[in-house]
């Protein structure tokens, strides 16, 4: 028998696992609030001023969990054109954090994404320490000038109090393309719509749909907390103009029959807002341990039940804008090698769910868009 195992630090032995960042000092700093900058993702920016996907003080008191978690940044974006040949980016977090079964760069870091709007390409994320709630980050460096419209995307599971954006002194800053459309695309759930466990923020479900469609794509998944509350529903109907809302929080409910209270409730609470606004209902997507769990295959079952029968009974009333879709078919049939504990995907299983509810939310949000241009011809010939 030899001695013990020596000490080993990667860092020492690849230079890639190093988190050192070489910023360029001759930068300009600026603040993704001023223009021409564009901050997606958080619908009650303009008015609070915060990066905060919930209103600071609502109509309707939130649970508190809930509150708590709408610091979380899931989802949001910072969009702009520059031709400076570094970037990089200031970051103040709320808080550290180490949850155990997800990387600190999906936790609290930020994703750059070069292109346009509908072909944008991963270019890198940010390279920071984890145990550090403040942190410089280098994107790149190219020592000449290149422009490309930027997409930056926050954090998944941290509060951000404050970013700034690095460029080069000379370089030319203009506006990003906008959407296709100015109407979000609004998605309300739990954990595994918040981006758990993502490697990194953008490889969030609704993240990679943002890249796909694309368009505004506000992420309100509340991990563990998202389940139907009223208080909730009321809040996200004060969203204006939405595109399309989903509904796929079935994975926080207790039981089926709290699934059979919430969901009606909730949907007729949007429409007293949104009347003819498309609604996607998802049920939940297959956990590994439902091959051994009949009690946990059941539930799913149920909870599955109860939505399509919801969603069926809201159509027989005349609802013509509610939709079901099967959750369980969006890993795949080997769905439990697509998640990092069982539960919740990683960068393949939120693939795979992007790639499984593209066809359909693009469908409802060109169906439902067509149906708002010829509404307004038809007035506009009244």
């Amino acid at each position: 028998m030899s001695g013990q195992a020596k000490k080993i630090d990667v860092r020492e032995l690849d230079k890639n696992m190093n988190v050192e960042n070489s910023i360029n000092t001759s930068l300009k700093w600026l603040s993704p609030f001023e223009q021409p900058f564009q901050i997606a993702g958080f619908p009650w920016i303009a008015k609070e001023g915060r990066y905060r996907r919930l209103p600071v003080s609502p109509a309707d008191p939130l649970p508190e969990a809930v509150d708590m978690l709408a610091d979380c940044t899931a989802g949001g974006q910072i969009r702009f054109r520059t031709n400076s040949s570094s970037l990089s980016i200031k970051v103040k977090l709320s808080g550290s954090g180490g949850v155990y079964h997800m990387a600190a760069t999906g936790e609290r870091g930020f994703d750059c994404y070069l292109g346009e709007p509908g072909s944008e390409q991963f270019w890198g994320t940010a390279r920071f320490d984890p145990a550090k709630a403040d942190y410089e980050a280098l994107f790149y460096d190219w020592q000449m000038k290149r422009e490309y419209c930027i997409t930056l995307y926050f954090p998944l599971y941290q509060g951000v109090d404050e970013v700034w954006i690095g460029i080069d002194l000379d370089a030319d800053l203009s506006e990003a393309p906008g959407f296709a459309c100015a109407k979000p695309v609004v998605l309300y759930g739990t954990s595994i719509l918040q981006g758990g466990c993502a490697s990194r923020p953008g490889m969030a479900y609704p993240a990679i749909l943002s890249r796909a469609i694309p368009l505004e794509f506000v992420n309100l998944g509340f991990s563990g907390n998202g389940k139907g509350e009223p208080e909730l529903a009321r809040t996200i109907a004060e969203i204006a103009d939405p595109a399309l809302f989903v509904l796929d929080y079935e994975a926080n409910v207790a039981s089926v029959e709290h699934m059979a209270s919430t969901l009606p409730a909730f949907i007729r609470i949007l429409r007293e807002s949104h009347p003819v606004v498309p609604i996607l209902v998802v049920s939940k997507i297959r956990y590994a341990k439902e091959r051994f769990d009949e009690g946990m295959l059941h539930m799913r079952e149920g909870c599955k039940q109860v939505q399509q029968e919801t969603v069926e009974r809201f159509t027989k009333e005349g609802d013509a804008n509610i939709h079901f879709y099967d959750g369980s078919k969006l890993l795949g049939d080997d769905f439990s090698e697509c998640t990092v504990d069982g539960i919740h995907p990683t960068d393949l299983g939120f693939q795979r769910m992007a790639k499984s509810l593209e066809l359909t939310i693009r469908e409802l949000v060109k169906s439902f868009l067509q149906l708002q241009t010829f509404c307004g011809e038809q007035e506009g010939r009244n």
